[in-house]
Order: structure tokens, then C-alpha cells, then sequence
């Protein structure tokens, strides 16, 4: 088969532009480069699959003679789009780069360009290449000017051998595991510009530390150097010499020392001789422990100081005065510390110094500093100002004066209320402004009018999210006629009326976002004319009706899509098919019913982090199992019509939700083979899968979620799923599934919901379920088979929240040692609550990514489901409807935080515990079905927050005490316990003590209790009842239980009667 010109043409460019003098290149002139020496091709396509060119050099041990080529690669190469193979090693280009144009070989599986003599630095762009498997650069690194390698795997020492690196300019080893001392060897390399060392890749749970080692001596030899970064070096702060060294370096323009441990006698200890700054010089020392007001010295020592990161340290408002007389500082950043003042204060104390004439950037974000926003007109040279994450509040005065530079304010996320100050009229440099997430109100148009004078020349970006402005859409024409607001975020206020016909934005715009207000009406196409530059869409959660040209082809390329909640369908919107950008789709609840396109899946394909949500539509058909490389961060095809068998495809996600379709079989998707590395979250749940779950979970290296609830699972749970290491969460509940409780969970350490509620499971619960599972939070396995008693082990469940082990066959008695579920003993209330976020905290995945958690729980007579912050808050023991017996352990009392109590349907005896009076958070309790007995404890009532009690069908005697709770709940709450009285029962109270009546009423015959008549009539009763009585007292259960209750209530009768009867005759003796 002959090659093909085009790719047979580049060949020869390639070859014209190299130096062959060993002829390494001359078979390469036959017309069929096929056949030429170093080169494969495709038997089927003749494209050219392989390059094998590898010289080699004259070794004596070897005996190998030389051959080589030299000279350029040509860029004609590129034309080779279906190269797997390339090698070019032991050949010398010396003195070139390596061409960034190999990384537009995408196909690329194995690239060799060993021992060339290449110099500069590995191209960037080769992160690119998803296909490669092999990369060797070796053997050019003695000449190598540029050495980048942070953000790997690496682990271990730094190797001295770096120091032999006599050119290298450029090192970088950050974020990696690496630890043990810096080599003092680094100090040879005298032509070293940039250096950064420290800190870890991952930030949790990282122990590995660099040090200092030998006095740091070599720091000073590194005359040539600029740049200078030592994060998270421990033992910086135990000797003031490492900066004293530092500080005389010549050339040093930029330095870090990031979480280095330095505290304030770091700074007290500046002397302006120790130091020789002969260039601006930018200082961060961000992260440390830093504190209080810093010594004069510092001012005078650091004379050339431009920019100065403080951030994430401990200071105070008041400790800007130490800055105040740096007359060369032109930026400042303090974000996240301890500041409480109030804003002026701050500001007026620091503007007393030079600075306020040389400070151009200023960075207050992420504290906790009140008051309003001041007159910032003093600081005549400022251009940035950030001051979110605050406790701002109050109105900003109408006539705040700006700085007349000012180009970027930031004063999101306080609690400013009222209107937006006219006085932005006159900010004529302002480019970005960020009122987000306050309390402002206005009507839009207002605002726009202010912003409509003179910063409408320079305003780039508007963010006026999460407020309460109001009205409709403002003109936006003068901002289209000037072409410059690229940002419009207006998301989450209270904006209304319907977007007219007419109705244009900002050509220019590059974002726009509309969520989440009232806004109604039809959009078209001619709402989005001429906005080539659009990159990202959002008009979610309106009322809004999407009308657009079945063949329209937008100008502009999205990468962001949100229609969330928008009138779509019910067609599957064709022109998305035109958007080749596109990294995040949500068009879920769009009314849209149709089958998913196949362009719908190639516009994906070798498309890294996308997000899509399609969910909550009427979607149909089955999803064909395409060979498709497709790697999705978050893919949720929930709630539509999906059926038939999940494609393997999918498996290449992080977040993965197929809850509510039709789904039939999941064999294919979790057996297909390979290593499942990313897939952290899956959701099949309330789909129609059956049979067997499939025993093929030891794939799932990632896994940290997994729901497959409501299905119609049969069998056991395979062991298999015993090696998912990472799991945090197991949903199997209502299910049919069977068999003891699998042992092989007990590897899944780091659990914290297990729902497996609504199963045939049975045998006991495992004595191991508390001695491994110590992370778990949800423990759900009501509605099963589960027998035996409860195991002690149970109780060091310190983290539980929710226990449900309702409807089963459980028996013995409470043990007592749950007073040791500590979770429960602590109130949480949801005014001090500040959220929960579960996080999937998996080796396999880099960075934090968090997932929902929901679970059921029988309330006020129905099951509900809690969710996050909700589920969180829940505090819940259900062991409800079980043959558990014994008293009720006082040591419940302890359980603070207890919000729930469902014990009913049980065989408890003896006494409610007196003082669970001390459970103040409780509102739910139920104790009924029991055989409690006693009164109710007094303490009931100091329960102000109950508002479900169940104390029916017990024997508990005497008076309801009295309280408002108590008294406002139905009698059928406390039926059938025939000796209580008492509000809100009709039954009333008798006193214990008899009033003493005149002793003459009982001498009165006819007011005796025991006479005649009343002998006869019982005995012929008796007589006649019994056998009849009798008998269905020995059947029916309840019977027994009531006439006990009769005999004893007889008893007491006739203990008064026989008292009164004695009285009689020793009165008459």
C-alpha cells in the first residue's frame, strides 16, 4: 500500500531541513515512503503510524560506531496527524528547544527524544497529549536552562545531583511529597534566577517537610537569583540568619516564606544594615503567625518595598500603622486575618503615613470588619480596593467620595443595605465593581443610570448578584454603543417583568447571568444578534420561553450553557449541536421530550471536564454503547425515560447520576473491565435493575458514593464490594436483598451513611460494626430480618446522628453504654449553625469535591427525607417495632442533643427515666406499645420544643403533669393507660388522702358498701360471667392485659372497702 502524498511530502520537508551524514535518511527518495527505512504505516489507511529514527554514538565498550542526524526539526511533521510513534533519540540538535508543535500530535503514545542535546524547557503544551504512555527526555539535562517538575508524585529527598546543573536558571519542585533536607549542593548554581521549593501536592493530611540544613550557608552563593519561594519550610523560624543571608542577596526581587512557622520576633528582628535591597522588591509571608503591631525598624529595613502579602495571619485592624511609613508601597494584602474594627477607623489611622500617596492595591477580603463604607478619597493613588467577606453594613452614604484612580472595588458578600450611591457617577477609571450577596435594593434601572455617566467609558464588569434589586431589565444601549462591559452578572435578586421583543444586550458582552429572578417573556434569536463574543449564558430559574430558529447557527461559541428551568423542548435543542466550547450544560427541566442525538455524544468526544445536566425531563430510548472517550467531571441524566442497559462509556465520570429512568442492566457498565480511576459518585437508584448486583466493584478504585436504592436487587451483597477502600456512602435500601449482613464491609473504614432499610437481610447485627465503622454518622437498617440483641460494640459509634434499626426482630435490652454516642450529647442549634460539607476524601482524586447526602426518617407519621444541612442537624435513635425488653436506661439522659426518640412497639418495663426532662432538644418522642409503668416524669414537661408525643397503651398510672406541651396533645396519645387523669384527658383526678367525712355517714345502712345485697349480687355475676369471660381472656392477648388492669383497680376497691369495713367494727366493739 503507497503512503500518501500529503503525508509523504512532509517527509521530505523534514528531510530537507536535517543534516544526514551518515545517510541514515537515504532510502528516502522511492515514491512509496512506505517502504522507507524508520517509517510504519497503516495497513488499512497507509496513514503513518510510526517514526523509528534513533542514532546512536561511538561507545568503546560497546563498539558501536556513530550515526546520527542533526540540524531542525521541521515543523512539516505536524502533517503527520495519525503518529503513535516517534523516536528521534541519541541524534544531536544541540542547542535547539524542543518544538512546542509535537504536542499537535495528538495521537501520540510513545515520544523518545533521549540524549539530543536539547536545551531550554519541556513544552508546556505536552500536557496535552492524553494519549501518550512513554516520554523520554533523559540525557539533555546538562545543559538544561529550565526545570519544572511541581505538581507530581514525587516522594523522598531533594538529589544533591541538581546542584551539578551548572546552567539551570529556572528550578521548580513544589507540590510534591518531598522531604529530608535541601542540599546544600544547590548553592552551585550560581546562574539560578528562580528557585521554589516546599509545600506538598496535597494539602490534607501531608506530613512531609522540607529543611534547611548546614546553617543555610549555600543560600548565599545564589547570587544570580530573582525569585525566591521556601513554602512550608519548617525550620525556617528557629534561626534569624537564613533571612539575614537572604536579605543580601543582590538581585532578589521577589521572596516567599509561606507557612514557614514565623512568628512577630521574625519581624521585631529587622535591622535596616542587615539588609541590601538594591531593587522594588515584593515580599509574601502569607500563612505564618504574624501578630500585632511589627517594629518601626521593619519600615526603614524594608525602604524598597512594593508589594507586601500578609495575608492568613493573625493581625488586627490597628496594625496597618506599621505600614503606614513604607512610602514605596504600592500593594497590600491582609485578606484573612483577625480584624474586628470598624472600617473607618481602620483606614483613618492608616492614611496618617505616606502610603495613602503610594498605595495603589489594597486587599481587606475575608475578615471581620463592621461599620460602613467610609470617604476613601485620601488614598489619591489607589486603584484596587477589596473588601469583601466583611460585616459591612449600613447604608453607603450618597456622597461617599472614591478614589479619583479607582478601577477595581470589591465590597460583596456584608450586609449593606439600601441603595447603590449616586456617587458612582463620578468614578470615571472604575473597571470592575462587585456588590454581590448583600441587601441592596433599588430598581435596576436607578442603578444603571448611575453607572451610565462616566464609568460607563471604562466599566468591564458588573456584579450586582444576590441583592434584592428589583424591576425589569434595563436599556442597555449605552453600553452596546461604547463596547466595553465584557462581565453582567444581575443572578438571584428580585427582577421581574417580561423581557420585550426589542429588548438588545451588549454585543460585546463575554458573561452574562440572569438566574434565579421573575423574568418572563419569549426569547428569540434576535435577542443574541451580533454577540460574537458571548462565552458564557445563564438564564436558569425564570419563567422565560426559548424560541429560537430551528437552523439557527448563534456567532458566538458558549462555554457555559445554563437553562435551567427555562422552556425549552419538547425538541432537543439543535442549535447546542453548533457550540464546540462547550464544558458546562444544564438543561435539566426544560420540558424537553426526545431521544438524545448521536452528534449530542461526538461533540464530547477527547473533551475533558465537562459538566452536563440533563435531568428532569421526559428524555427516551436507550443510550447506545459507543466507543466514545468521553471524560465527564459531572454527568446527571436523572428523572427521564431512559431504559435498556447502562453503556460502559459512562464510566469515564467523577459524578455520575441515572436515579429515576427505566434502566434495566447494570452488568455491562460495572464488569466491562479496566481500572474505573475517577468515579467518585453513582447514583443508579429507582430504576428497574434485578437480579444479583454484580460482583465486580473491585474496578472502582475512586468510589466514595454509592446509591442504588429502589431497585429490584435480589441475593446477597457481593463481597467484592468489600474493596471499595474509599466508600463513604452505601444506599441499598428497598431492595430484595438477602443473606447476613456481608463481612467484607467491614474494610470500608471510612463510611459515614449506611442505609440498608427495606431488605430480607437477617442474622445478627455484626459486633464489628462499631470497632470499624468509627467515621459513621447514618446507620439505617430498619425494615429487615435482623435478630439477636444489640451488640455493646455498637456504642463507639462516637459520630452517630441517625441509629434506625426499626422492624425487626431484635430482643435483650438497650444497653447502656450509648450514653457514649458523643455526637448525640452535644446541641447543636441551627442559628449557630454554619453547614456541613461531605467531602470525598479519596487518594485517587486531587483537590476537595463534595457530595449530598439525604436520608429517610419516619416524622409525624409519614417518611421524610433530610437532606445536607437538614440531616446533619438530625439527632435520631428509632429502634421501634423490635422484641426489645428491660427498662429504658437512664443513661439516655445524657443525649443532649437527641431529636428524635422512637422506642414504641417494644416489651419495655418498669419507669419512664425520671429526668429525660434533660433531652430540651427533643420533638419527637414515641413510647407507646410498651409496658411502661409508674407516672410521667415531671421533667416531661420542661420539653418546650416537643411537638410529637406517643406515651399510648402502657400501664403508666396517675396525674399528666402539668405544662403547656403536655396538655395540647391528643388523647389518643395517651389511651389506653386506664389509671392516668389529668388535662388533657376527661378522666379526672381522685386524691390520694380521703377526706374525712362525719363518722356518722358510716354507721348510715344504707350508705355500707358491703351488704347483703351486694354479697348476692356479686357471686350470682360471677357465677354466670365466668365461663364465658374466662375462656377469651385465655385467647385474646389484649383481654389478658385489660382484665389484669381490672383486677388490679379492684384490688385498691377493695382494700378501702375491708379498711372502712374494720373501722365499722371497732367502732361498734
Amino acid at each position: 500500500m503507497r503512503c500518501l502524498p500529503k503525508e509523504r511530502e512532509a517527509l521530505l520537508q523534514f528531510k530537507a531541513a536535517i543534516l544526514d551524514p551518515y545517510g541514515m535518511l537515504s532510502s528516502w527518495s522511492t515514491p512509496n515512503c512506505c517502504q522507507w527505512e524508520g517509517i510504519r504505516c497503516s495497513n488499512l489507511t497507509a496513514h503513518i503510524l510510526g517514526l523509528h529514527l534513533p542514532g546512536h554514538y561511538y561507545f568503546e565498550y560497546q563498539e558501536l560506531s556513530e550515526r546520527y542526524i542533526s540540524g531542525e526539526i521541521h515543523e512539516s511533521l505536524m502533517e503527520l496527524r495519525q503518529l503513535e510513534y516517534l523516536n528521534l533519540s541519541s541524534n544531536s540538535f544541540e542547542g535547539s528547544h524542543i518544538p512546542e508543535f509535537l504536542a499537535s500530535l495528538t495521537k501520540l503514545k510513545y515520544l523518545d527524544l533521549s540524549s539530543c542535546y536539547f536545551i531550554g524547557e519541556i513544552p508546556i503544551q505536552f500536557g496535552s497529549l492524553s494519549h501518550l504512555k512513554y516520554l523520554n527526555v533523559a540525557y539533555n539535562i546538562w545543559r538544561l536552562q529550565y526545570l519544572d517538575i511541581r505538581s507530581n508524585s514525587l516522594e523522598g529527598d531533594v538529589p544533591s545531583q541538581l546542584g551539578n546543573i551548572s546552567q539551570l536558571q529556572h528550578l521548580d519542585l513544589r507540590y510534591n511529597s518531598l522531604q529530608g533536607n535541601i542540599p546544600s549542593q544547590l548553592g552551585n548554581l550560581s546562574q539560578l534566577q528562580e528557585l521554589y521549593l516546599g509545600r506538598c501536592k496535597d494539602f490534607r493530611g501531608c506530613y512531609a517537610t522540607l529543611k534547611i540544613n548546614e546553617g543555610g550557608q549555600w543560600l548565599s552563593n545564589l547570587i544570580s537569583l530573582t525569585h525566591l519561594s521556601l513554602e512550608h519550610i519548617t525550620n525556617f523560624n528557629t534561626s534569624p540568619s537564613y533571612f539575614r543571608m537572604i536579605a543580601k542577596l543582590p538581585k532578589l526581587r521577589e521572596l516567599s516564606l509561606i507557612e514557614c512557622g514565623l512568628s512577630n520576633h521574625f519581624l521585631h528582628s529587622f535591622q535596616p544594615s542587615n539588609f541590601n535591597f538594591s531593587t522594588s522588591l515584593s515580599l509574601d509571608l502569607s500563612g505564618n503567625l504574624l501578630k500585632g503591631s511589627t517594629s518601626n525598624r521593619f519600615g526603614l529595613a524594608m525602604n524598597s518595598l512594593q508589594h507586601l502579602q500578609l495575608s492568613f495571619n493573625m493581625f488586627k485592624g490597628k496594625d496597618l500603622n506599621s505600614f503606614m511609613n513604607i512610602c514605596t508601597l504600592r500593594s497590600l494584602y491582609m485578606y484573612d486575618n483577625n480584624m474586628t474594627e470598624d472600617l473607618p477607623s481602620i483606614l483613618r489611622n492608616f492614611s496618617n503615613g505616606c502610603v495613602r500617596y503610594s498605595l495603589q492595591e489594597l486587599q481587606l477580603s475575608y475578615n471581620q470588619i463592621t461599620g460602613s463604607v467610609p470617604d476613601l478619597s485620601i488614598f489619591s493613588s489607589l486603584k484596587s480596593l477589596y473588601l469583601s467577606n466583611n460585616q459591612l453594613s449600613g447604608k453607603i452614604p450618597q456622597d461617599t467620595r472614591w478614589p479619583s484612580q479607582l478601577e477595581h472595588l470589591s465590597i460583596g458578600s456584608n450586609s449593606l443595605e439600601d441603595s447603590v450611591p449616586m456617587s458612582f457617577e463620578s468614578t470615571c477609571h472604575l473597571e470592575s465593581l462587585d456588590l454581590s450577596y448583600n441587601k441592596l435594593s433599588e430598581d435596576l434601572a436607578v442603578v444603571f443610570n448611575h453607572l451610565s455617566r462616566c464609568c460607563r467609558y471604562s466599566l468591564r464588569e458588573l456584579y450586582l448578584r444576590e441583592n434584592k434589586f428589583n424591576g425589569a431589565l434595563p436599556d442597555f444601549s449605552m453600553f452596546s454603543k461604547l463596547e466595553i462591559l465584557d462581565d453582567l452578572y444581575l443572578d438571584r435578586n428580585k427582577l421581574n417583568g417580561t423581557i420585550s421583543e426589542d429588548l438588545r444586550f451588549p454585543t460585546q458582552l463575554e458573561e452574562l447571568s440572569l438566574m434565579s429572578n421573575s423574568l418572563k417573556g419569549v426569547i428569540k434569536d434576535s435577542h443574541f444578534s451580533n454577540m460574537s463574543k458571548l462565552e458564557s449564558l445563564d438564564l436558569s430559574d425564570n419563567s422565560l420561553v426559548l424560541k429560537f430558529s430551528r437552523n439557527w447557527a448563534p456567532s458566538f461559541q458558549l462555554g457555559y450553557i445554563g437553562l435551567r428551568s427555562c422552556k425549552v423542548g419538547p425538541l432537543f435543542p439543535k442549535w447546542i449541536q453548533s457550540q464546540n466550547k462547550v464544558s458546562f450544560l444544564d438543561i435539566s427541566n426544560n420540558g424537553i421530550s426526545d431521544t438524545l442525538p448521536k452528534w449530542f455524544w461526538d461533540k464530547f468526544e477527547l473533551r475533558y471536564s465537562i459538566n452536563i445536566n440533563i435531568s428532569y425531563n421526559n428524555l427516551q430510548g436507550m443510550i447506545p454503547n459507543l466507543s466514545l472517550e468521553i471524560y465527564f467531571e459531572s454527568f446527571n441524566l436523572g428523572s427521564n425515560q431512559f431504559e435498556g442497559p447502562i453503556p460502559s462509556f459512562l464510566r469515564d465520570s467523577m459524578y455520575l447520576d441515572l436515579s429515576n429512568n427505566k434502566f434495566t442492566d447494570s452488568f455491562l457498565f460495572l464488569c466491562s473491565g479496566g481500572v474505573v480511576g475517577t468515579l467518585y459518585q453513582l447514583d443508579l437508584s429507582n430504576n428497574k435493575l434485578l437480579g444479583e448486583i454484580p460482583n465486580c466493584w473491585t474496578h472502582f478504585k475512586s468510589l466514595a458514593y454509592l446509591n442504588m436504592s429502589q431497585n429490584k436487587f435480589s441475593g446477597k451483597i457481593p463481597t467484592s464490594m468489600g474493596s471499595l477502600l474509599e466508600l463513604q456512602v452505601l444506599l441499598l435500601r428497598n431492595n430484595n436483598l438477602a443473606g447476613e449482613f456481608s463481612s467484607s464491609l467491614r474494610n470500608c473504614t471510612k463510611l459515614v451513611m449506611l442505609d440498608m432499610t427495606e431488605n430480607r437481610l437477617s442474622g445478627s447485627i455484626p459486633d464489628w460494626i462499631g470497632s470499624k465503622f468509627l467515621e459513621l454518622q447514618f446507620l439505617s437498617l430498619g425494615n429487615n430480618y435482623f435478630n439477636g440483641s444489640l451488640p455493646l460494640q455498637i456504642c463507639y459509634l462516637k459520630s452517630i446522628h441517625l441509629l434506625d434499626l426499626s422492624l425487626n426482630n431484635l430482643s435483650g435490652q438497650i444497653p447502656k453504654c450509648i450514653k457514649n454516642f458523643s455526637s448525640m450529647t452535644q446541641v447543636t442549634s441551627l442559628r449557630d449553625y454554619q453547614g456541613y460539607l461531605y467531602l470525598a476524601n479519596t487518594s485517587h482524586i486531587r483537590g476537595n469535591i463534595s457530595y449530598n447526602l439525604n436520608a429517610f426518617l419516619m416524622w409525624k407519621g409519614s417518611e421524610q427525607m433530610f437532606k445536607n444541612n437538614g440531616l446533619s442537624l438530625l439527632k435520631s435513635i428509632d429502634l421501634s417495632s423490635n422484641q426489645l425488653s428491660g427498662e429504658i436506661p437512664k443513661e439516655i439522659e445524657n443525649l443532649f442533643g437527641l431529636i428524635s426518640l422512637n422506642l414504641s412497639r417494644n416489651h419495655l418495663t418498669e419507669k419512664i427515666p425520671s429526668n429525660i426532662g434533660k433531652l430540651t432538644s427533643l420533638e419527637f418522642l414515641d413510647l407507646s406499645r410498651n409496658q411502661l409503668a409508674g407516672s410521667i416524669p415531671l421533667s416531661l414537661a420542661q420539653i418546650d420544643r416537643l411537638t410529637i408525643l406517643d406515651l399510648s397503651h402502657n400501664y403508666l398510672i396517675g396525674k399528666i403533669p402539668t405544662g403547656t406541651q403536655l396538655q395540647s396533645f391528643d388523647t389518643s396519645k395517651y389511651e389506653g393507660n386506664v389509671d392516668l387523669c389529668g388535662p388533657p384527658l376527661k378522666k379526672l383526678c381522685i386524691d390520694k388522702v380521703l377526706r374525712q367525712e362525719p363518722i356518722a355517714n358510716f354507721h348510715d345502712k344504707d350508705n355500707l358498701i358491703f351488704n347483703r345485697e351486694f354479697y348476692t349480687s356479686m357471686t350470682i355475676g360471677f357465677a354466670m360471667s365466668f365461663s364465658r369471660v374466662f375462656g377469651s381472656i385465655l385467647i385474646i392477648r389484649s383481654w389478658r392485659h385489660a382484665y389484669f388492669k381490672i383486677l388490679s383497680n379492684l384490688e385498691y376497691i377493695l382494700y378501702i372497702m375491708v379498711a372502712m369495713k374494720v373501722f365499722k367494727w371497732w367502732q361498734t366493739r
